[in-house]
């Protein structure tokens, strides 16, 4: 009763979580407006910038110059007004500023400073102060001009700094040097080279110059204004810059000196900007894939295995609110691919209660009754859950240390889907099946898809393939695939992404369509030869266009002021921009080289501990397989290989791994049960009795995956499309490679073994005779006898040990391929 009771009570509140999910309550707001939108969603500007310290050989100083860096980035654009920026540092020198909100790219990384080092000098050069003397910054009204100014606060320090850097300027008439005009970062880079000179103290002054009394403040170099001491040294920790400012140019200034100066230098070496309008068009496709995606996994697992498929829905009910409320509590960010791996870790929920589903099953068929089947079912599957879902988290959590960006989101909401699976699996699912057990007319066994049930005697699957004699066919479709695909991929080319050889995207709504020789006519003139164009849209009016020329700032400004101008567009036309420096696709590799390794090592080491090595040994080469094998595909369909690949491939690894421990687990069952039955029938034995359970985790994840591929868009698609080819790949090779292989290593040591003792009995025979002879063979049958039963079991009454022993042998030696090894 109490079950049935707590079962109720859950029903509703799944039912009022929905509702404050989707409408709040009292000072909950609706979930829509805690979740923090990614930029590939909300729109925005995020830029990769790389820390110049290759002359810095002390770790421990880069990194406290980064976490100074980072500071003082988070300080300076948090002054311009935007909707959460986001600064995090990647790697071991590289930063990521996320604005979301910002529409200019160009007038981002000008706020933000490329290297944007701030300086103080006295008009012949002499640095004074740096940003980091300075406490704060601010504009008031000049009560004089009625104009603006920009007010200083020092630190104590940098307060005395200034009074005798204003003294100096006052007294002495300091040697100027040249500059032709005073102007801010955005003028001067608006303007022509002739009509602007940066600071560069000189001897000979050829220009107009910097007055003697001035305190230059410099950003990178460039002045960005030059006050002059008019009325004596300036003591105390204030003081106030004059001239004839607008506002915006007050407060542009005081913006970047309140920003204060970074320590180290810093190059651009990614950049991506993405419209607001694209990204929530994607957002709402995405979404409505989602719920086409767990609608048809909840039709299938009715379909399947009807009130446990109720019992799972239920749980998914629970599952995905609970998900998202985790991600706002962590204050996560949901991008796009964040949305494609929650809805993938929905498939992998789904996977756990399939396991279940699938033991129950398989328990009811054996005769036992429905309570005793859902009861073991439950049982039996926990160890099979927990291994398999444990080793996709490892893969996981590799992913979100080496991943960047979108990856790492991808990455975040896997781990937190997996561990959210388990509970609802092993807690939800557990309490609505053992509550409709109970329930007498809901206890039959039609109810949980078993076909043809007869009281007290088992039912048992239609069909019985041998894997293990076809295996050899196996693994020679494998190795062609793999070699056609592999070679065709070097003989042709592989088709890396931009984010691996460095250039530069524009996604463009021209309004019209413009002709793909327009384009490139346009490309030409501004210096750019070697570039890609399509189209896209209904009526051909948007244009991609995909360049191998990593465009820095200014270049990037200057083309796309041409482009705008010759096709009489916008800015807001520009509806996407990815610049990828020639550095970033290194690091790539490098980090994916290193996370599958360390994911492979790492779920080999759990492998063995919790199975033995030949296992660990199967399963890894089905790992490499699957990588290859997608690899192979990649080649011979020159698909796209990016840093969204890489990803997939990291949870392809841990989904493959997940679908060969289900069958290594059961053959590990299988083997303590049917300990005298020859190896190849334990393990084909064991692959048909998960087969089905392999199939349907398959299915249920590429439904959830499916609509994604169909409705969502292209960042999204970059992570679905190789996701869909892994989980194939990863089905097949725990079938047909993984589990074949597991045989033959065992076979391998078995034989090796037999091998051994027969050479350490030879020599006995040259001195012993026949006598020795016969010794000998019952030597070899023991150690053969040992080995293929690691588990002896005492003889049935009324037969003899010896006849026992006869019988064994006789079962032994009527296989080519022996007992079971382990």
């Amino acid at each position: 009763m109490f079950k049935k009771i707590c079962a109720v009570l859950l029903i509703f509140f799944i039912a009022f979580l929905w509702f404050v999910t989707l409408k709040g309550i009292g000072p909950i707001d609706p979930i829509q407006k805690g979740m923090k939108l990614g930029l590939d969603i909300s729109g925005g500007v995020y830029v990769v910038m790389e820390a110049q310290v290759q002359d810095i050989k002390d770790q421990a100083e880069v990194d406290r110059l980064m976490q100074e860096t980072q500071s003082i980035i988070e300080r300076r654009v948090n002054e311009m007004g935007l909707s959460e920026p986001v600064v995090t540092i990647e790697g071991k020198n590289r930063i990521r500023v996320e604005l979301p909100g910002a529409s200019n790219a160009e007038d981002a990384i000008n706020a933000i400073g490329k290297t944007a080092q701030l300086k103080f000098s006295l008009a012949d050069g002499t640095e004074v102060l740096s940003g980091t003397d300075i406490k704060d910054s601010g504009i008031d009204t000049n009560k004089n001009t009625g104009g603006y100014v920009v007010t200083l606060k020092f630190s104590k320090e940098g307060g005395e700094k200034f009074y005798e850097a204003t003294k100096t300027a006052y007294e002495n008439g300091i040697t100027s040097s040249a500059i032709k005009k005073v102007l801010s970062p955005k003028a001067a880079e608006d303007s022509t080279d002739e009509d602007v000179w940066t600071f560069d103290p000189v001897k000979e002054v050829t220009a107009p110059a910097i007055a003697g009394n001035s305190i230059v403040i410099t950003l990178d170099n460039q002045v960005i204004s030059a006050p002059g001491v008019k009325n004596g040294p300036i003591d105390g920790t204030e003081a106030i810059i004059e001239g004839t400012f607008t506002r915006d140019e007050a407060e542009e200034l005081s913006m970047l000196i309140r920003g204060g100066a970074l320590p180290v230098e810093l190059k651009e070496v990614q950049t991506s900007s993405i419209g607001a309008t694209l990204g929530m068009d994607a957002l709402k496709n995405s979404l409505l894939a989602g719920v086409i995606g767990v609608g048809l996994i909840l039709l299938l697992l009715l379909v399947m295995y009807r009130l446990p498929g109720l019992a799972a829905g239920v749980a998914l009910l629970f599952y995905i609110p609970i998900v998202m409320w985790i991600l706002v509590l962590f204050k996560a960010v949901l991008t796009l691919p964040g949305i494609a791996g929650i809805i993938l870790s929905i498939g992998m929920a789904v996977d756990a209660n399939v396991i279940i589903f699938a033991r129950i099953k398989e328990e009811v068929g054996n005769g036992r009754s429905i309570r005793v089947a859902s009861r073991e079912g439950f049982k039996r599957a926990l160890s099979t859950i927990v291994d398999s879902q444990l080793t996709t988290l490892i893969a996981a959590l590799v992913l979100y240390q080496f991943g960047t960006g979108p990856v790492r989101g991808f990455a975040l909401t896997l781990m937190i889907g997996i561990l959210v699976s388990l509970f609802t699996a092993l807690l939800i699912t557990n309490l609505f099946m053992s509550t409709m057990v109970d329930i007498k007319f809901l206890a039959k066994p039609g109810l949980l898809g078993v076909p043809k049930y007869v009281e007290g005697k088992a039912w048992k699957p239609r069909f019985h393939f041998r894997f293990v004699a076809r295996r050899k066919v196996f693994y020679l479709v494998t190795v062609v695939l793999l070699v056609v695909g592999i070679s065709v991929g070097f003989v042709r080319g592989f088709n890396p992404g931009i984010d691996f050889t460095g250039g530069t995207v524009m996604q463009f709504d021209m309004g019209k369509t413009v002709s793909v020789k327009d384009i490139e006519k346009t490309l030409k003139a501004n210096g750019i030869e070697d570039a890609d164009v399509v189209h896209f849209g209904d009526k051909n009016e948007g244009v991609i266009i995909k360049m191998t020329q990593s465009l820095d700032n200014k270049a990037r400004s200057e083309f796309e002021k041409n482009f705008f101008e010759t096709y009489d567009l916008e800015p807001s036309a520009e509806q996407t921009f990815e610049q990828f420096g020639p550095s970033v696709g290194d690091i790539l590799k490098q980090n994916a080289i290193t996370a599958i390794l360390i994911a492979a090592f790492g779920m080999l080491l759990y492998i063995i501990v919790r199975f033995k090595w030949r296992f660990g040994v199967a399963a890894l080469s089905s790992v490499i397989h699957d990588v290859l094998m997608m690899v192979a595909f990649y080649g011979l369909f020159r698909m796209t290989i990016n840093n969204p690949f890489i990803a997939a491939i990291l949870t392809v690894v841990g989904y493959s791994i997940n679908d060969t421990i289900v069958i290594f687990d059961r053959i590990r069952e299988n083997l303590g049960i049917m300990n005298r039955r020859p190896l190849d029938e334990i393990v084909d034995s064991s692959i048909n009795q998960t087969l089905v359970r392999s199939l349907m985790t398959s299915v249920t994840t590429l439904l959830a995956i499916l609509p994604l591929v169909i409705l969502g868009g292209t960042t999204i698609r970059q992570f679905a499309v190789p996701l869909m080819i892994g989980i194939l790949c990863g089905a097949c090779s725990s079938i047909f490679v993984a589990s074949p292989l597991f045989f033959d290593l065992n076979r391998i040591g078995a034989s090796s073994g037999r091998k051994r003792t027969m050479k350490l009995t030879s020599s006995d025979t040259e001195a012993k005779g026949k006598k020795a002879k016969g010794m000998q063979e019952n030597s070899v049958e023991s150690t053969e006898e040992s080995e293929a039963k690691p588990e002896q079991t005492t003889p049935a009454s009324g037969k003899s040990a010896k006849g026992k022993k006869k019988q064994s042998k006789s079962k032994r030696t009527s296989s080519k391929t022996g007992g079971a090894v382990v």
